[in-house]
């Protein structure tokens, strides 16, 4: 049966690459991208694209019978820095949107990805090397939703066989999107930072170490999960998913190794106290043993490929 897979949230970050990987492997026409914003200009034109609320039941389930859908991954959600800024809308928004998807993936016997992260940690969570089973106690509304949709997920697959698997995404690091108001994405403005102006005023402290991937890896390991068989996938809440972990001032002086007269300084904001309930590094041996994982790229290769491909896009030669 050719796979037909609907991406929903499609023109954020993770989706912007994620598309744009799916139609590689599985044709341009089975992939359906979904929005409630503009398509994305990372794969505009380059396969379906629909306009579609993350919370209309009805316009999901038309779309999904009319494009015979048999793999959703549902991106669409309220991130971390954004969630605490609108708990309302973080929740209606992030679990409401789940479990319609769930609902669907129940009466159609659909595959589902959703993605979970390292903000259902908390801050009585081990803070480093976090073991996939601990003690989990979000002090965020974004991370209480990702903890009680890893629930829900779990539920739905013990209850009804629901085929959903996930994975907690660390900080995520990509040079074709811009950086949002994330907790993590100061290491994606950091790059930005130094091949505009050579100087970047961190949002953190310099010592505030977070589990962190390039974008190539999660893309890699996200369709490696969801391709594995399913006797192999033994979590059905999420699996820990780890590569690198690093400080702003780690990152800087990888940064500084390209770019010598690059400086940084610090001030940190909101984002602090979020960051700090949160793991330092994962012990992702779980996802390791169980399907394979393996990740690709360090800080040093990670930095290099981010300071290549962002000279390119921004046209800044050095």
């Amino acid at each position: 049966m050719k796979e037909r897979i609907l991406v929903m949230g499609a023109s954020g970050m993770v989706g912007g690459e994620l598309v744009p990987a799916l139609r590689k492997k599985y044709g341009a026409e089975n992939i359906i991208a979904s929005d409630i914003r503009e398509e994305s200009e990372v794969f505009k034109g380059t396969g379906p694209f629909h306009t579609l609320d993350a919370l209309d039941v009805a316009g999901t389930k038309t779309l999904v019978e009319k494009e015979e859908v048999s793999t959703i991954y549902m991106l669409a959600g309220l991130i971390s820095a954004g969630g605490e800024k609108n708990p309302k809308l973080c929740w209606d928004l992030n679990m409401g949107s789940l479990r319609q998807v769930l609902d669907l993936a129940v009466e159609k016997k659909l595959k589902v990805f959703w993605p979970s992260s390292i903000a259902a940690f908390g801050p009585t969570t081990p803070r480093k090397g976090t073991p996939q089973k601990t003690v989990i106690e979000p002090t965020t509304i974004y991370g209480i939703t990702k903890y009680a949709g890893e629930l829900l997920c779990q539920y739905y697959n013990r209850r009804w066989g629901v085929d959903v698997r996930s994975l907690r995404y660390p900080g995520l690091i990509s040079w074709k999107s811009e950086p949002g108001p994330g907790t993590t994405e100061y290491a994606v403005e950091i790059f930005y930072g130094a091949l505009k102006e050579k100087k970047y005023t961190s949002p953190l402290s310099a010592d505030t170490y977070l589990p962190m991937m390039y974008m190539d890896d999660a893309m890699a390991g996200t369709l490696q999960l969801m391709e594995a068989p399913g006797e192999k996938i033994k979590n059905r809440m999420s699996y820990n998913f780890s590569a690198i972990s690093f400080s702003p001032v780690e990152i800087a002086a990888e940064i500084k190794k390209h770019i010598p007269d690059f400086k940084i300084d610090y001030a940190s904001d909101h984002r602090q106290a979020i960051a700090d309930s949160w793991p330092e590094s994962i012990d992702d041996l779980e996802a390791r043993r169980d399907w394979g994982w393996k990740h690709e790229y360090d800080l040093p290769k990670m930095t290099e490929m981010m300071l290549k491909n962002l000279r390119e896009k921004l046209k800044i030669s050095i």
